[in-house]
């Protein structure tokens, strides 16, 4: 715009506070005031155009188009899936009618990129398979009443590098195409604009000497450009097993289409050290600058709860967090062929990841670990089924049945290492703030980070931080209209803080209309000190019923209406919604720092104690029936100096 030296003068006059002139007139008050309304519009929602209501989905499911589903019984493909999470009745794989309590808002079919396709054609008898020696063998297995002796003989190969060159379905080959085209057609003919989204993605298995790198990889796009490229396998010559080759083959995908893409990484407590590090795996070398910056821009978000355990936090981690010993799987790596040691774990769990990006960004420029939170099922049946009374287990044989809570997951005799059926989690599902149920939307509320974890449980979550909220803005029915007015909402960022004020954080919860009501509300502080060490802490900052700290600053429990042996409980305590302003008491303008809310229900039956209840099976020593359902937020982060 151009600015004429008659328009100078006036400003070094002081005119300029009732004239404007630039290249297109003079505006004053009288011509502005014509075109601006002169008071506020009656209605509040009138032009809102921010999020107002968390859309809840899976960002990690397979079907039988996964070889390991269906080794394992699988026989829903990506069809069923997404009719079943749109609300629909299927037949489970196992024979029996499954349905949700509640239609999800979005599903993301995430089968292995690697060999895709092939079990479904092994199944089918694909002459091309029955052609070799290997084949034959293992579709007569199947045939005969054997399956199970072909699915294990089918999975050790493939873990050991032994599966038959001939049988490998490549990205190269016409067979693997056509099993992502179906995969984007499925994708194509369930997805509904604003009302059920299907995305295209699939999930990236690397996994080399069994420790878990996974990642699950999400398109923003249509089938016409995910159909320009095929995904990216771990197996060379075509494919890595190393992540940076994984972020080269997003960003040439978005060069190729101009497309967008996104990947989640999910259980590192099965990586052995390997998920979050700061000396890098493959190199034995300390990551460096271009490691954190490409993780940085690729990987938005982490799949912080699902069915192998919780991802948060670990006891041994956050000794002083009461509630931090929850739904854990720390045996080993993805196989149980290395077990768990203490010094594993730091690199391997969500909050200690936070707490160590701080430190690299200190260091570096760049925090690779500045990411949100998403809970998934990485279920291999085909059903996102994740409700306690409602659980289709992880694969096919772990669906209901009276033998579920005493069979073996994972029994590694070499190792030891032993996981049983009981020890699988009914969890997780992804919360996302979006405008509107479309790709777009979603896929952009998921790179701004505008999303939380569940562990299954729809409960309602805002969270925004500022400088200047106060208690006052507690007392809405909107707090998303005062929090994006005064702050950053989750994922967000606060910087340039005003002398002499501490971060202020709008928080609210209402728990999911047919679920249990709330405990409480925290906050968990993680932050770098004076001597660049990483610290943490958990802070109550709402709660339900009339409870106060104790002398030694804990809440006391809420209590546990539970009855284990019918399954069921009463929502007489707790409290169907909570809502806080807080303050961070102990905050330093120098130190970066970040905070995410962490909501917990009031105790409630685990998926274990509905088994027992309705098949009358006696539980395993050890077995827990109760279970306090979470959500995790997104953190927001404080930055100094910026």
């Amino acid at each position: 715009m151009l600015v004429s030296v008659f328009a100078v003068a006036l400003l070094a006059s002081g005119a300029a506070a009732q004239n404007a002139t630039t290249d297109i007139g003079t505006l004053n008050k009288q011509s502005a005031e014509k075109v601006f309304p002169s008071k506020p519009l009656y209605s509040p929602y009138a032009g809102r155009n921010f999020p107002t209501r968390p859309l809840f989905g899976d960002t990690h499911l397979h079907t039988a188009a996964s070889f390991d589903a269906g080794a394992f019984g699988a026989r829903l493909g990506p069809r069923d899936a997404l009719r079943f999470a749109r609300g629909e009745e299927v037949m489970a794989s196992s024979g029996q009618p499954a349905k949700l309590s509640r239609p999800l808002d979005f599903l993301v079919v995430t089968d292995h990129s690697d060999n895709m396709g092939f079990f479904p054609d092994l199944f089918a008898g694909k002459p091309e398979l029955l052609a070799d020696s290997t084949g034959k063998k293992w579709y007569d297995q199947i045939k005969s009443g054997k399956g199970a002796e072909a699915a294990i003989e089918i999975i050790t190969a493939f873990s050991d590098g032994t599966f038959p060159k001939d049988l490998i379905y490549a990205p190269d080959t016409r067979s693997y195409k056509a099993a992502w085209q179906d995969n984007i057609a499925a994708a194509e003919q369930y997805n509904e604009p604003r009302r059920f989204t299907a995305f295209i993605g699939y999930e990236w298995t690397s996994n080399t000497g069994g420790n878990n790198l996974h990642r699950n990889v999400i398109f923003r796009d249509n089938g016409d450009r995910a159909s320009q490229i095929v995904p990216f396998t771990t197996m060379a010559p075509l494919g890595s097993d190393n992540p940076r080759e994984l972020w080269k083959w997003m960003a040439t995908y978005e060069q190729k289409t101009g497309g967008s893409v996104l990947a989640i990484a999910h259980n590192g407590n099965l990586s052995n050290g390997r998920m979050f590090p700061i000396i890098e795996s493959f190199t034995g070398r300390p990551v460096d600058k271009e490691y954190v910056e490409q993780r940085a821009k690729w990987e938005r978000l982490v799949e912080a709860t699902q069915t192998k355990g919780d991802g948060e936090t670990h006891p041994l981690l956050s000794p002083n967090d009461e509630f931090a010993n929850f739904e854990r799987w720390d045996f080993g790596n993805l196989d149980g062929s290395v077990k768990k040691t203490n010094d594993m774990l730091e690199f391997e769990y969500a909050r200690s990841a936070l707490k160590n990006g701080l430190k690299l960004e200190k260091q570096l420029g760049t925090n690779p670990y500045k990411f949100g939170m998403v809970g998934s099922s990485d279920a291999h049946t085909g059903l996102s089924a994740m409700e306690e009374d409602n659980f289709f287990g992880k694969t096919t044989p772990q669906e209901p049945s009276p033998e579920r809570m005493t069979a073996t997951f994972i029994d590694n005799a070499k190792t030891g290492v032993k996981v049983m059926d009981w020890q699988v989690s009914s969890s997780g599902y992804a919360a996302v703030w979006a405008t509107e149920n479309t790709r777009e939307a979603l896929w952009d509320a998921m790179q701004r980070k505008e999303t939380y974890a569940t562990t299954g449980p729809r409960m309602v979550v805002r969270f925004f931080g500022g400088w200047n909220f106060d208690q006052a803005d507690a007392q809405t029915r909107s707090p998303a209209m005062v929090g994006y007015t005064k702050g950053v909402p989750m994922g967000g960022n606060l910087s340039r803080a005003p002398a002499g004020k501490a971060p202020t954080f709008l928080v609210a919860a209402l728990r999911d209309p047919i679920g249990a009501n709330l405990d409480r509300i925290q906050i968990v502080k993680g932050w770098l000190d004076a001597k660049g060490d990483t610290q943490e802490r958990v802070y109550d900052v709402v709660w339900g019923g009339d409870r106060k700290p104790g002398p030694d600053g804990k809440l006391p429990p809420v209590g546990n209406t539970v009855d284990v042996q019918n399954a069921i409980w009463t929502n007489t305590i707790g409290a169907p919604e909570l809502i806080s302003v807080w303050t961070d008491p102990n905050f330093d303008a120098s130190q970066p720092a970040f905070y995410y809310a962490r909501v917990l229900e009031i105790p409630t039956p685990r998926w274990t104690a509905y088994d027992a209840k309705r098949y009358g099976t006696k539980p395993l020593p050890g077995t827990p029936m109760i279970i306090t359902e979470r959500a995790y937020t997104s953190p927001i982060w404080y930055t100094p100096g910026t």
